[in-house]
Parts: structure tokens; C-alpha cells; sequence
């Protein structure tokens, strides 16, 4: 309204209502986790008092409204991301889509601009997959050789606290005697 109080969606009324608001509700965002804040928020209904309303055109009627639906726009920007580029000229997995990329036109010196291409499959990339799944297995094997080294350890540092403990008894025993 004119105050600057944002309409929200379900409130039937035309007036100013205060509300408790909690995470996940519109005209609401939670500064601490689990705080909830009572605020003034004004009904969907309108009425006289509001001072901007923001629309949004759903359906085409019969009669072009001029400044609006008149005159057609281009999209200044193609897509960026290689599997919308595949949707866009409905291309195959195997089809290269650099060639199809939507350039544009700079004004000074006649060049033309092309964005980088999003994920987009490159024998680099492969390779470079390979690479890391090729380190991780290196690793693994590495990590298994080490255990069995250790493990072939503790059982020798077993086998000679054995054999000291067995010295040792022995050793009593025969004082003993």
C-alpha cells in the first residue's frame, strides 16, 4: 500500500492485518532458525490505497495493447548450457553443438560473441575422469598394500612379545627351582 506494505496472498481484506510469521511464508525471511516475528502485512484485496501493483500477463486477449504485446522482442541471449542448445535445435547425442551455438552481433567492429558452453562433454574432460577415477583406484590399492604390510607387522610385534613373555616365564620357572 502506500506505507510500503507488501500484499500477501490469502488474507481476504483490504485493510492492514498483523500476522505471525514463521519460516517459509511470503513477506517473511527468518534471520535466526526457529524465531518466529509478528508483522504488518496488507490483505490481497485492492482497493484505492495501493500505491504500485505488479502484474503478470497470462493469456493473450484478442486486442494488442500498445507498448505491451505490439511490438515483438527477440531474446537478446541464446542458451548457455549444451543440452539446452540440444533442445533448442533438437539435436542428437552425437551432433556437435559448437557449430549451433546462438551468436550475437557486436555494434563496434562487426564481431560477434558466443558464450561458453556449460557442460559440455570434451575428450579433456574425459580424460581428465579418467585421470581421477585412475588416482582414487591407485589410491585404494596403495591403501590395501599398506594394511597388509601392517597387519604382516603386528603379527611378527605379536609373535616376538610371545616369545619375550615365554623367556621371561621360563626364566621365573627356573629361579624358582
Amino acid at each position: 500500500d502506500k506505507q510500503g506494505f507488501p500484499m500477501k496472498q490469502g488474507i481476504l481484506s483490504n485493510q492492514r492485518v498483523r500476522l505471525l510469521f514463521k519460516k517459509g511464508m511470503s513477506c517473511y525471511r527468518e534471520r535466526r532458525s526457529g524465531c518466529r516475528k509478528r508483522k504488518s502485512v496488507r490483505g490481497c484485496i485492492v482497493g484505492p490505497d495501493l500505491a504500485v501493483l505488479s502484474l503478470v500477463l497470462v493469456k493473450k486477449g484478442a486486442e494488442e495493447i500498445p507498448g505491451l504485446t505490439d511490438d515483438n522482442k527477440p531474446r537478446r541471449l541464446g542458451p548457455k548450457r549444451a543440452s539446452n542448445i540440444r533442445k533448442l535445435f533438437g539435436l542428437e547425442k552425437k551432433d556437435d553443438v559448437r557449430q549451433f551455438v546462438v551468436r550475437r552481433e557486436v555494434k563496434e567492429g562487426k564481431k560477434s560473441k558466443a558464450p561458453k558452453i556449460q557442460r559440455l562433454i570434451t575428450p579433456q574432460l574425459l580424460q581428465r575422469k579418467r585421470y581421477f577415477k585412475a588416482q582414487t583406484r591407485k589410491r585404494m590399492e596403495a591403501g590395501k598394500q599398506m594394511k597388509v604390510e601392517y597387519m604382516k607387522r603386528v603379527a611378527e610385534y605379536r609373535q616376538e612379545q610371545k616369545e619375550a613373555r615365554a623367556a621371561e616365564v621360563a626364566k621365573k620357572k627356573k629361579e624358582k627351582k
